[in-house]
């Protein structure tokens, strides 16, 4: 694997400094925009990760995630000012993929790049394949996944899914039936220890993957949920 790049959209010259002298010395390529609009002028086929500022003048980052998500899956880590549970659920449906409270510890911001760049990494296909690939699919329910790499069909359609709901999706298809409780996905799905402010990632990522693979998302009958248990992917439900 070659050297990863991060793209910094942020628009505090003193935090930018200080992450890219970070993540420069742990051997990463870094790009920084002051803005919006600069990111989305930089971000290439090559940025293994964007970590992304919510509150910045101009183009929001929340606004920049939805851009980004119209011609990338690359994963976003948001950087918020703000700690409510509400304002991190916001981030997540416009397309992040984490988040990071300021002020925040430059041990934690590095752990956050290293788990999600290793998730990209195995999970979206960044290296080369075979032809071996064609053949490791799971396949039930009509939902088409690949064991390895995000592709995902749904009824011969291809869907788009970020890092977390490829991940989340494969997990449950690697079991069917089994109930999954918030905790077994996050800290599955997160490498993260769990704790109960997280359910409300969970939910919004079950949510938004509901919204790509159910013919109704209000009444979903492929991801459903376990009253009081949990999730499980209902193999038998269509």
């Amino acid at each position: 694997m070659g050297r990863e790049h991060v793209l910094i959209i942020e628009d505090d010259a003193d935090i930018r400094e200080g992450v890219r002298i970070l993540l420069e010395s742990e051997n990463y390529g870094v790009e920084e925009a002051e803005n919006g609009r600069k990111g989305l002028e930089l971000l290439r086929e090559e940025t293994d990760l964007v970590i992304l500022d919510v509150m910045m003048p101009g183009m929001s980052g929340l606004r920049t995630c939805e851009e980004i998500r119209k011609v990338s899956n690359v994963p976003v880590l948001f950087l918020t000012a703000k700690a409510q549970e509400s304002d991190k659920l916001i981030g997540l449906m416009a397309g992040g993929d984490d988040y990071l409270a300021k002020p925040f510890s430059y041990a934690e911001l590095l752990g956050r790049v290293k788990a999600l760049l290793r998730r990209y990494h195995v999970y979206m296909g960044k290296a080369s394949g075979t032809g071996e690939e064609k053949e490791n699919y799971l396949e039930m329910g009509g939902i088409r996944i690949h064991r390895e790499f995000n592709e995902v069909f749904v009824d011969g359609a291809a869907r788009e899914m970020s890092d977390i709901e490829y991940h989340m999706l494969l997990l449950m298809m690697r079991h069917p039936r089994k109930i999954f409780s918030a905790q077994n996905l996050y800290e599955s799905v997160w490498q993260e220890p769990y704790f109960y402010s997280c359910n409300g990632t969970v939910m919004v990522h079950i949510r938004k993957l509901r919204v790509k693979i159910e013919k109704d998302p209000q009444n979903p009958k492929i991801i459903r949920t376990v009253w009081g248990k949990g999730y499980k992917f209902d193999v038998d439900s269509r």
